[in-house]
């Protein structure tokens, strides 16, 4: 085994042992002056509505039920915190485009999400969601733009995999990295993934445990 599979070995490793740990729901967010204590590192999830992050969660925590899914756009409406082992939040955002609820909810999540990562001074990275059936869609790109204008760092994570053929994944992986290649905040590996079938989850780990 040379250098590079010994790290990358390490790297998963470290993150199963994070992500076997306790993770508990903390709470749910509705205005910025409610905010858990910055005390702990955080990674946030975010990505159009019904793109899978509530999925996700569950998935790479092993828990069935720890973010509560849903089939109808718009399920989660304030930031939730999750805290993993006291060594780090995750945070599940609401998503933007399309959603099941009044353009006044709609506004007011969005607002909250923007201020959220604008000002959040311990958010390690956000973990950009993409749905890989559909790839990048204007939406996406308009919250990079927020990203790279805050000089929030973030990392695109394509979702739901399993759903378009084995053979179109490497090519949608280069889709993907060439429309976020000059993108001064976007971390420059993707993940993909899939929640129902266990793809690249073990990559993220690694990612978010290499944050702490």
């Amino acid at each position: 085994m040379n250098a590079a599979s010994r790290d990358d070995a390490l790297d998963l490793e470290a993150g199963r042992l994070l992500f076997a740990r306790e993770t508990r729901f903390v709470m749910g967010v509705v205005d910025m002056e409610r905010l858990p204590d910055s005390d702990l590192p955080e990674v946030a999830f975010a990505g159009r509505s019904n793109v899978g992050k509530s999925t996700l969660l569950n998935a790479l925590t092993g828990r069935k039920d720890l973010a509560r899914s849903s089939n109808a756009p718009g399920r989660t409406r304030e930031l939730n915190f999750f805290n993993l082992d006291d060594r780090l939040h995750l945070v599940d955002l609401p998503g933007y485009g399309f959603a099941q609820a009044s353009k006044k909810e709609i506004a007011r999540w969005t607002a909250l999400t923007r201020d959220y990562l604008r000002g959040r001074v311990n958010l390690k990275r956000v973990c950009l969601l993409i749905d890989g059936r559909h790839g990048v869609k204007t939406s996406d790109e308009e919250a990079m733009a927020v990203m790279d204008a805050a000089a929030v760092s973030y990392q695109l994570v394509l979702t739901k995999l399993d759903k378009i053929a084995a053979s179109d994944h490497e090519k949608r992986i280069a889709e993907t990295a060439a429309r976020v290649a000059r993108r001064p905040a976007c971390h420059p590996r993707i993940v993909a993934t899939s929640s129902a079938k266990g793809v690249g989850l073990n990559e993220l780990r690694a990612e978010i445990a290499a944050l702490i």
